[in-house]
Formats: C-alpha cells, sequence, structure tokens
C-alpha cells in the first residue's frame, strides 16, 4: 500500500538560464515509506550521468532543503553550455539485487542562453585581434624601411654633391685703405703665380654668385653649392 500511495513531482518542462547563473530543478515526494535513494540524472538510459546523489559529493550541486525526506530541490551554480540537457528526478527502490527504478519524473529540459553565442563572440575577437596585430606588425615594418631608405638616400648626398659643378662667383677684394675691386671668379678664383704688394695688402674678401648671364659650364639642374675657398697671402 504505501508503494502504490508513492508520488513523485517534477512539475518544470523546461529551465532557460543565462551562462554563469544557478540552474534550480524542482522535485517533491509523498508517502515515502520505503528505503531506497532519490538521484538526480542528465539524460536516460545507458549514457546518463548522475548529478546528484544523497550519498556522493558534487561541487556545484546543492539542496533547496538539506536534509529533507520530501524536497529533493537541486541548484546547479555556475551553469556552463555543456549543462544544457534533460534532467530526471528518479526515486529508486533498494532489493537484494541492489537498486532500482522505482518511478522517475517526466523530465525537465534546461537549455541556456547565449550558450552557442559566447564561443563565436570569443572566436570573433581572436580573429579580430590577431588580424590587428598583423596591420601594427605590417606598419612597423613599412615604417621601419621607410626610414632606412631615407637615411641611406642621406648618406649618399654628401657624396653625390661632389660632381656638381662649382658655382662662379665674384670676388671683391680690396684693403680698409684701397677700394675693392672685382674679380671673375673663372679666372681669378687660383691664386697668380707672380705675388704683388697688392695681394699682399688684401685684407678681405666679399664672395657673390656671378649674375645668370656670366655662368658658363653648369650642367642642368646641378645644385648650387654653398661653399667657397679664399687663400690670402701671408705678411
Amino acid at each position: 500500500q504505501a508503494v502504490q500511495d508513492f508520488k513523485l513531482e517534477q512539475p518544470q518542462d523546461k529551465v532557460e538560464v543565462a551562462v554563469g547563473q544557478t540552474i534550480t530543478l524542482n522535485c517533491t515526494t509523498k508517502n515515502i515509506s520505503f528505503p531506497g535513494p532519490v538521484k538526480w540524472l542528465k539524460g536516460w538510459g545507458s549514457g546518463n550521468e548522475t548529478i546528484y546523489d544523497q550519498t556522493g559529493t558534487f561541487p556545484r550541486v546543492t539542496r533547496a532543503v538539506s536534509e529533507s525526506d520530501t524536497d529533493f530541490t537541486i541548484h546547479i551554480r555556475d551553469a556552463q553550455p555543456e549543462d544544457a540537457g534533460t534532467y530526471y528526478c528518479v526515486k529508486f527502490r533498494r532489493s537484494l539485487d541492489g537498486d532500482k527504478v522505482f518511478q522517475h519524473g517526466k523530465g525537465t529540459v534546461v537549455s541556456l542562453q547565449g550558450s552557442a553565442l559566447v564561443p563565436s563572440i570569443v572566436a570573433a575577437a581572436v580573429v579580430l585581434f590577431l588580424l590587428l596585430l598583423g596591420f601594427f606588425i605590417a606598419l612597423c615594418v613599412y615604417r621601419r624601411k621607410r626610414r632606412s631608405k631615407a637615411e641611406s638616400q642621406c648618406l649618399a648626398g654628401p657624396a653625390a654633391m661632389g660632381s656638381f659643378s662649382p658655382i662662379p662667383l665674384l670676388c671683391c677684394a680690396g684693403t680698409t685703405s684701397t677700394p675693392s675691386k672685382v674679380l671673375d671668379a673663372d679666372t681669378s678664383h687660383l691664386p697668380s703665380q707672380q705675388s704683388s704688394k697688392e695681394d699682399n695688402d688684401i685684407h678681405y674678401a666679399d664672395l657673390q654668385p656671378l649674375p645668370a648671364a656670366q655662368r658658363h659650364g653648369r650642367s642642368p639642374g646641378a645644385a648650387c653649392s654653398e661653399y667657397a675657398s679664399v687663400v690670402v697671402a701671408a705678411k
């Protein structure tokens, strides 16, 4: 009679929670007067998994009412995508051959919100990070190549200037007591072989570029030189 009066109620058809939240599964019994444990199983058949047993240890699973003989509601904390599935509250009857299934609930389907979305977001974030990293490395390599090219051009510049034609200059020479005279740099840029008193009296020399019409022998596009040398005879 006690066996016939026994009732197990599992009222929830579906439970939906977000990842990281707590899953609550309700199960109550009435008129228990024969030995045998109550367990929670995930799945049914040979491939089921024991989620809660009165004699086992389950770190993420706790009873809603500890030590109760009629309320077997459980809480599964920190829900993960792999927790999705169908859960059954099962009453076992103890016998000489071991515990046998006596009665079970209709099953509660547990689903998790965003369980498929979270891995996709993580994968997209990883791909975006790799793309940004690749772009940053490519940009650094490009800028380094440009800097190296610019430095090599600067080093080659002074050597190339040695092939430029000199700029003809006007040399205005004189002393503090005599007016200056204009010397054509094309013919007078070198000191004369015959030393004269006038050469020895030179105190200063002003160098000025020749007018455009007087420039001879300059190659087109040659850069202007800003260097000139002055030789003054020592007294």
